[in-house]
């Protein structure tokens, strides 16, 4: 169990997927720059290419954890991490709900 106000250092994000990328020398990872509502792209290395293909990726709107300690990867700095969901070891990214004709901005907080 953790506190609610550890919950609250998480600083989750509406994002964007507007470029992914094949990383060469590798089975599963995809080098994505997210559009999180700041002023630069923010690159993230996610292993999701075996279950979804780079096209289908773009311009897909997504949860992003934004606050997390960047990690080299495969010598790429990932700057946060996409969300999904895993059922029997296999990600479904989370989406962002559209209602009414209203939509949720990119860089929108989750709260």
């Amino acid at each position: 169990m953790i506190e609610y106000s550890d919950f609250t250092k998480l600083d989750l994000r509406v994002g964007s997927i507007k470029v992914c990328e094949k990383i060469p020398k590798s089975k599963h990872l995809y080098r994505l720059q997210v559009d999180c509502g700041e002023k630069n792209l923010r690159q993230i290395i996610t292993g999701i290419s075996k279950f979804y293909s780079s096209e289908e990726l773009v311009d897909k709107k997504i949860v992003v954890l934004t606050n997390l300690k960047p990690k080299n990867i495969m010598g790429l700095e990932s700057h946060g991490m996409i969300l999904a969901a895993d059922h029997n070891g296999e990600p479904f990214l989370l989406k962002i709900d559209e209602r009414n004709g209203k939509i949720v901005p990119i860089g929108s907080t989750i709260k």
